[in-house]
């Protein structure tokens, strides 16, 4: 796994999933290698009241009722399809879902304007197609036919940001079980194997560039996915990804409390001005999601590792902050501009510690960012 850039979930927790595997006396929907408690536990991590002989991560957070109705729509013979804002871990939770089921996350198709039918079904070797001509041996299965066709969970990203031809073609594929290959004379259907399901996610704020249709929308039960408002699972997300990254970096930094806490403070602060504005140029562009509060910390580690002190310092913090959340100018510099002396000021005031040089790094990356 250490050669690796980012591992799947199935070969980053093997041990886990192995052991998990090895203990489970669960009845088990179809040819899945765990049973669904075992799949709540692997995602959610174990408690106490488990019985278990060791202690099993959580990797994902949110609540129980999401993950157990996951669950059970992959054990029906419908698809499960994620939906909610930017950064709410939808995609985080298929990969997860999917590892634990069938030991394999990798069957994914990108949903975007250019995909096209061939992802979800499949093309042809063109050299093997003009030396022996069209048959099984020179068809290249997309990932969702190998999925159908091993009886495993294919995955498909950013649903509606794909074409309604594209979504139609998998109207059959989820409703009949089956896909058609009718340049064959022979072996010219592909049935799909006992355990094949789909996991879907889609953007909320995407609604109006590709709109499911009603038969695709039939076929599938909707989780929605909200954004994390809890400060202390929100705090839980954000050390256990940081942790990880210390990790794969080999870095041996530590983050205070005292900075995590100022980064969800701001973030909520921010959160609350953007419901309260009054149109979108008084709204930052971004969607000020735990993932995007994740990558602010990100690279302020890194930042701190590689051109500091090897520590993470609030001026870095909030200088990180800045240029992550400034996408557009000059609206998304007021909006941060007028934060810092509304609110990050008065507060530096009143209770010091980190805000101050906070509030100093965040006038600095604006003033440079001018």
């Amino acid at each position: 796994m250490s050669d690796l850039l980012r591992a799947p979930a199935e070969i980053k927790y093997a041990e886990e999933l192995d052991w998990l595997e090895s203990v489970d006396e669960g009845p088990k929907p179809f040819t899945w290698r765990l049973s669904p408690k075992m799949v709540r536990l692997f995602v959610l991590g174990s408690e106490r009241s488990d019985g278990l002989d060791r202690e099993i991560s959580p990797k994902w957070f949110g609540d129980r009722s999401f993950v157990e109705r996951s669950i059970v729509t992959l054990a029906s013979d419908r698809g499960l399809l994620l939906i909610g804002d930017p950064g709410t871990g939808k995609s985080w939770l298929a990969e997860l879902l999917s590892a634990a089921i069938c030991r394999n996350s990798t069957l994914v198709v990108q949903g975007t304007a250019g995909t096209t039918e061939d992802h979800i079904k499949y093309s042809w070797n063109v050299s093997m197609v003009i030396a022996k001509g069209q048959s099984r041996e020179s068809m290249i299965p997309s990932p969702i036919m190998t999925a159908m066709e091993s009886g495993a969970i294919g995955r498909f990203e950013e649903l509606t940001r794909s074409t309604s031809d594209v979504q139609d073609a998998l109207i059959s594929i989820l409703s009949e079980k089956y896909l058609s290959v009718p340049e064959l004379d022979s072996d010219n259907i592909v049935f799909a194997k006992p355990g094949f399901s789909v996991i879907a996610t889609a953007n909320s704020r995407d609604r109006g560039v590709n709109d499911l249709s009603s038969a695709l929308k039939r076929r599938f039960n909707f989780v929605r996915i909200p954004v994390v408002t809890n400060k202390k699972s929100e705090a839980e997300i954000v050390r256990f990804r940081t942790e990880e990254l210390l990790r794969r970096h080999q870095l041996e930094l530590e983050v205070p409390p005292t900075l995590l806490d100022v980064l969800l403070r701001s973030f909520a602060d921010l959160r609350a001005a953007s419901a309260a504005a009054a149109s979108d140029d008084e709204r930052l562009e971004s969607a000020l999601s735990t993932a995007e509060q994740i990558g602010v910390l990100e690279d302020a580690v890194l930042h701190g590792t590689f051109f500091g002190e090897r520590a993470l310092t609030a001026r870095t913090l909030a200088s990180s902050l800045v240029g992550s959340l400034a996408r557009r100018e000059p609206e998304d510099l007021a909006i941060l501009n007028k934060y810092l002396h509304g609110v990050v000021e008065p507060r530096s005031k009143e209770e010091g510690g980190e805000w101050s040089p906070f509030l100093e790094g965040g006038r600095d990356a604006i003033a440079t960012l001018s």
